[in-house]
């Protein structure tokens, strides 16, 4: 196997001379191939894909090639094979036909499961493996087949540094550090492997860094540096990226930047070596708003979180960005790629969702918006209830009678939210009261939980 891996490099050429060779029999025109069905061409010449000698590899690999597919034929006519296509898991690979195996470069198959999962984890990923080629034949006639032979396999990703017992921490242009080496900024673990930070920055580019706590010695940046983790590209301005370390396969380790003053959370995930940084908000995604992060829970420590929105039992996520780059919460607050979602107990309906991502937990808190004052059914005294629609994403209150008057909305029976003033710019707390003249109406009201975005809609009937 070894000898056959080291004609990789020649081979190129000699599938390129292959390949013309092939073209100058009967079948030289690719645009009009036999007619035959690729299932019947495959089945004619005794064409089999099976799972090459490493098709369960990984990034331990001597010669860092991968051994992936071997294509056989039983046909004595079959000189050999010319690869067509190949693709892994859907991603067109750059591979190389040696004698009857499909060839790869094991750091090309790290980077796409890594991708795919959103993780350098050390952990076997599955390969979904299609394989087209043409068959070479003694008369020198090529035969196309065009249904793809299908494999399986396994990689893992190489071994990534062991978790630090004494935690991480952060250097740089961040919570007024300045690259202070005598005064680290810890980072809090919010579960095993998982750090996060609320930080503060008064740059247009805040550049840092992070460090294991077991290298720190005040002030000792020989010692410190053992410890570096940083980003690929320098100063990169990415709400999501890989961790690189000292010695690591993927490149020499560069500095990332926060884009900006303000107040952000900046997550450490060594359990997939990756990192995050974002505003202090978490999303939700899930079938109630088709699966888009369009749905925000507040909050100021980047642990806690307070939201709005409706939810039905069909599944959910929480998410630290406004996609599906950042880390996401899953079931149980699994942050694997391939968490189950979180699927609530309650009935649908609209909530308000508080999250505590320390405790892994989450509440759900029935919640309404009602209309309230003198000109409403039931005056300053109790709230004419709406109904939220989760198709139009509004609250909404059909044929009401109003009077002469004045009238606000707020919600679950309590002036702690409520909002007033102008209804294509309604404000909360404290906002003007609305002025009302009588009839029977039909009332819209979108609210999306920034000051300012509120609106409604009276429609006099």
């Amino acid at each position: 196997m070894n000898t056959m891996k080291k004609t990789l490099l020649y081979s190129l050429a000699a599938m390129a001379s292959l390949a013309l060779a092939s073209c100058a029999g009967d079948y030289d025109d690719w645009a009009n191939p036999q007619a035959n069905e690729q299932e019947a061409s495959a089945a004619k010449y005794g064409v089999t894909f099976a799972n090459g000698s490493e098709a369960e590899g990984s990034m331990a690999d001597e010669d860092g090639i991968i051994n992936l597919v071997t294509v056989n034929s039983t046909d004595a006519n079959v000189t050999g094979f010319t690869l067509k296509d190949f693709k892994v898991n859907g991603v067109a690979v750059n591979g190389t036909m040696v004698g009857n195996n499909v060839q790869v470069s094991a750091s090309e198959l790290e980077k796409i499961v890594c991708e795919q999962n959103k993780s350098r984890a050390s952990v076997a990923r599955d390969l979904n493996v299609e394989t087209q080629v043409s068959i070479n034949l003694a008369s020198g006639d090529a035969v196309s087949i065009t249904t793809k032979g299908e494999t399986t396999g396994k990689f893992t990703p190489t071994a990534t540094p062991q978790l630090d017992e004494k935690g991480y921490y952060m250097l740089g242009q961040v919570n007024g550090n300045e690259w202070d080496a005598k005064s680290p900024v810890w980072m809090n673990k919010i579960s095993d492997g998982v750090y996060q930070l609320k930080v503060t920055t008064t740059a247009d580019k805040n550049w840092f860094k992070f460090y294991a706590g077991s290298n720190f010695v005040s002030n000792d940046w020989d010692s410190i540096n053992k410890g570096a983790l940083g980003c690929k590209e320098n100063g990169s301005e990415d709400t999501f990226g890989y961790i690189l370390y000292n010695g690591d396969s993927w490149g020499e380790l560069q500095t990332p930047v926060i884009p900006g003053a303000g107040t952000w959370i900046v997550t450490l995930d060594m359990n997939n070596l990756t990192y995050t940084v974002g505003k202090p908000v978490l999303y939700m995604a899930g079938d109630a708003n088709g699966w888009n992060q369009i749905d925000v829970l507040n909050g100021d420590d980047g642990v806690h979180f307070t939201g709005y929105m409706y939810l039905n039992q069909n599944g959910f996520k929480f998410c630290t960005q406004p996609n599906w780059d950042g880390t996401n919460y899953g079931a149980d607050f699994d942050t694997a790629p391939d968490a189950g979602n979180i699927v609530i107990a309650e009935e649908a309906g609209f909530y308000q969702v508080d999250v505590d991502l320390s405790a892994k937990t989450y509440t759900l808190t029935p919640f309404t918006i009602g209309i309230i004052g003198n000109a409403t059914p039931k005056g300053w005294d109790g709230d004419t209830n709406m109904t939220y629609n989760p198709e139009e994403r509004c609250w909404e209150l059909k044929g009401v009678t109003l009077s002469d008057g004045e009238m606000k909305f707020r919600h679950t029976n309590d002036w702690s939210l409520s909002w007033g003033g102008e209804l294509d710019n309604l404000t909360t707390q404290n906002g003007p009261n609305i002025v009302v003249a009588a009839g029977t109406y039909d009332i819209k009201l979108v609210v999306n939980w920034a000051e300012g975005t509120a609106k409604c809609e009276m429609t006099k009937k």
